[in-house]
């Protein structure tokens, strides 16, 4: 088994409060379905708030700021057989169900 790196990329709820709860709660059960199976290793949203370091002088900005689509909303860590069963299992993930985000999957390096 390797390690994999889910980056979710838009698919910001939008809506009631309730259907935002609603969302979560899918995004709950299909985590705890990674879980169950032990897949799941690790996982956090993330704020949108942040600041970018860049450069040899290290200058510092506010950020990252990005196009709705590109912004990244969280990362969860799972294990799995091969880079294409990380794929198979990324396809159960919410954020589908709007196609209005992605999930970019990637293998951990060995160092």
């Amino acid at each position: 088994m390797a390690d994999y790196l889910y980056v979710f990329r838009g698919g910001q709820p939008m809506g009631t409060p309730e259907q935002m709860q609603a969302n979560m709660q899918k995004w709950r059960g299909w985590i705890e379905s990674l879980a169950k199976s032990g897949n799941f290793k690790s996982g956090e949203p993330l704020d949108r708030d942040g600041k970018v370091v860049r450069g040899k002088s290290k200058v510092v900005t506010d950020g990252p700021y990005a196009e709705a689509k590109d912004v990244i909303g969280g990362y969860l860590l799972v294990t799995a057989g091969s880079l294409d069963a990380a794929v198979e299992l990324s396809r159960g993930c919410p954020i589908f169900e709007t196609d209005s985000g992605t999930v970019e999957v990637r293998p951990i390096a060995k160092m």
